[in-house]
């Protein structure tokens, strides 16, 4: 599932953005900026919104943190802060969007379906593609051609996380955190055993023999560009 992260002090605000956004993915809300920090450190997300004005820590310090950890998760900047010195600190601390409060409950949906594709690799038409192997993130169907190969539910979410992070190391603590969630009931062998079941579904495809493990670390699906 699609991770987001609201970095937001006012309480009541930060639930209205949950709200708008819930549809898109698993929604996390910090309200001070070390709060925040600490959260995008120690989890993988897929997009953080972002005030300017935290206490304990500012939105653009947090930013800069981030960034010089390397953590490259796409950042929308949202802030009553409106001037055109502030836009340019925020995309020059390495912000990837910035929307001015009050803004429209549209057009905040839509920036962050926009970054989200941008990030994940999606097409327009809400899929992803790995050689012939098509995931409909919509249908949550996989394809290779006009065949429907019989992968769903956590299974179809490591494959997609696989894809979206192709030619990147992923530890098995990465994809145990983040397909089922460390407060889960079940262990962390249950990896080993999805990545089995996948393994087959795709053994026919051009993808199967592209994942890789890798041996007391993790797994690596090596990348491509089609």
């Amino acid at each position: 599932m699609i991770k987001l992260l609201v970095i937001e002090d006012e309480k009541i605000l930060a639930e209205n953005i949950k709200e708008i956004i819930a549809d898109l993915g698993e929604v996390t809300l910090c309200f001070d900026g070390e709060e925040g920090l600490y959260e995008a450190q120690s989890k993988i997300y897929d997009l953080i919104l972002l005030d300017l004005m935290l206490p304990k820590m500012s939105g653009y310090q947090v930013l800069a943190q981030l960034r010089q950890e390397n953590i490259q998760t796409p950042v929308l900047i949202l802030t009553a802060k409106d001037s055109l010195e502030d836009k340019i600190t925020g995309f020059q601390k390495g912000a990837d969007d910035y929307l001015t409060k009050p803004f429209y409950r549209e057009e905040l949906r839509l920036r962050v379906k926009a970054l989200l594709r941008r990030s994940l690799g999606m097409h327009e038409e809400n899929t992803l593609q790995y050689g012939n192997v098509i995931c409909d993130l919509s249908k949550k169907e996989v394809r290779e051609h006009e065949t429907v190969l019989p992968i769903q539910g956590k299974e179809f979410e490591l494959l997609v996380y696989l894809i979206q992070n192709q030619g990147m190391i992923l530890t098995k603590e990465q994809i145990f955190d983040r397909i089922w969630g460390f407060d889960s009931e079940t262990t962390i062998t249950v990896v080993e055993v999805y990545m089995s079941h996948l393994r087959k579904h795709l053994k026919q495809t051009d993808m199967a023999e592209n994942i890789q493990t890798l041996r007391n670390v993790g797994y690596l699906l090596a990348s491509r560009k089609d």
